[in-house]
């Protein structure tokens, strides 16, 4: 295990649009690796995340948004949403800038957040079928556990026919219990 240091630094207004882009780039590097030009879960401005989807979550109540940063540089980004209320918070998105990759800096960003927030009972979040990546990230460095796998056959709520604005929603949807009460 990699002993990276990260710091998550607040976002700011200034950095937003660049947040915004490096989030897209990250999301489009990972399908494009593993699809090339053939995936279809590209939207028509070409990406695999959409404004619309990365500034909701930004702006959304609860919503805490975060620079992942290493040695001065910026890695990637981390959003949350926090409910102090029901101790239930979720991971809404989280990038490492692909030329950071296999540094260890998504797990030290993860174990920042953790210690960030250690009144939270559960953690979820959710990842695309097809990002291996990810998967195993959540589930065997992170402690996630698969909850549930959002398909053709089991749709996710708010959808209608397995497809949303961003192409079909094939996602699972995982869990991280921190504290049992």
């Amino acid at each position: 295990m990699k002993n990276t240091k990260v710091d998550l630094v607040e976002l700011t207004d200034d950095d937003r649009e660049q947040f915004i882009l490096d989030n897209q780039y990250a999301f489009k590097y990972g399908a494009m690796e593993e699809f090339g030009m053939r995936d279809n879960s590209i939207d028509k401005d070409g990406e695999i995340i959409s404004r619309k989807t990365i500034e909701e979550s930004i702006d959304a109540q609860g919503a805490k948004a975060y620079r992942i940063m290493v040695d001065g540089r910026k890695a990637g980004g981390v959003v949350l949403n926090i409910n102090e209320d029901t101790r239930c918070n979720e991971l809404e998105l989280l990038f490492v800038s692909p030329q950071e990759h296999g540094r260890g800096i998504g797990y030290a960003a993860w174990q920042a957040v953790e210690r960030l927030y250690p009144q939270t009972d559960v953690w979820e979040t959710f990842t695309p079928y097809f990002e291996k990546r990810n998967i195993h990230f959540y589930m065997n460095k992170c402690g996630f556990s698969a909850v549930e796998f959002y398909n053709q056959f089991h749709i996710m709520p708010n959808e209608k026919d397995g497809e949303d604005e961003e192409g079909p929603s094939e996602m699972f949807r995982l869990v991280k219990i921190m504290n049992k009460n």
